[in-house]
């Protein structure tokens, strides 16, 4: 496992999405360190840690391989994917994980019957893509990222330009990856949950729909949330103040 570790203060955890790499946080990271110790984790197959297999759909065994390397205690922070596996190590670890963070993420990605989320075939159309060139689906997959923010270009650049800074994720990774998108939901377990809890959305995000932020909040009426007006799915990037303001007031 490759995780970066910098900054000083309370431990704080980064899980970073589907496709890219722990690359994605640098822009935040200044704006971090000086209050909190960063772990900034290379999932299995992505970044640096490419050399870490997990080629499973079972989301226990993500929690499971990357937990070993954490402090003994940690507030926690999960974007889009990695959202998915910090709820799995929270529910499983709760003596563990003291805060939890979720941002645009959700405990079910993929649209259900009175649920917003993903529609199947657009799902499934990445994984046929993924098959035929698995640069160019993940470059799509970004573009749909940032789509609907004021800043929609730049951000496409900012991501894609992080993307490159580590290897490229392994197949295997990128398939089970996008399987956990598919077939992972958690809705039923979110009242188990032992630690506090903040959802951070942006009201543009055409991934986890701002529709989400009510039902989550549904499921778990202590949930706190925030919504950026202006942001879509990758509000760290394209709102960074607002984003580490909301952050730091729920943690500190």
């Amino acid at each position: 496992m490759y995780i970066e570790r910098i900054g000083q203060g309370p431990d704080l955890v980064l899980l970073h999405g589907w496709g890219l790499n722990s690359a994605v946080w640098q822009e935040i990271v200044p704006l971090l360190a000086p209050y909190y110790s960063l772990h900034l984790v290379d999932l299995p197959g992505f970044g640096f840690s490419q050399h870490v297999a997990v080629e499973s759909a079972e989301l226990s065994l993500w929690s499971e391989v990357v937990l070993p390397h954490l402090p003994a205690q940690f507030n926690l922070l999960g974007w889009s994917m990695g959202g998915l596996i910090a709820l799995r190590m929270a529910l499983d670890n709760p003596s563990r994980v003291t805060r939890l963070v979720l941002t645009s993420s959700s405990p079910c990605f993929l649209q259900q019957d009175n649920w917003p989320g993903i529609r199947a075939d657009v799902l499934s159309g990445f994984n046929r893509a993924l098959q035929l060139d698995s640069r160019k689906t993940i470059e799509r997959f970004l573009a749909i990222q940032a789509m609907g923010s004021e800043t929609v270009k730049e951000d496409v650049k900012r991501l894609k330009h992080w993307l490159q800074q580590r290897p490229d994720a392994t197949p295997a990774a990128l398939k089970a990856g996008l399987q956990l998108l598919e077939t992972i939901d958690l809705r039923a377990e979110l009242s188990l949950l032992r630690c506090p809890v903040l959802s951070l959305y942006g009201r543009l995000d055409s991934l986890v729909p701002v529709a989400a932020a009510a039902e989550i909040q549904s499921l778990l009426p202590g949930c706190s949330s925030v919504i950026f007006p202006q942001a879509a799915h990758t509000p760290f990037l394209s709102h960074p103040q607002l984003f580490i303001d909301a952050l730091r007031q729920f943690i500190d």
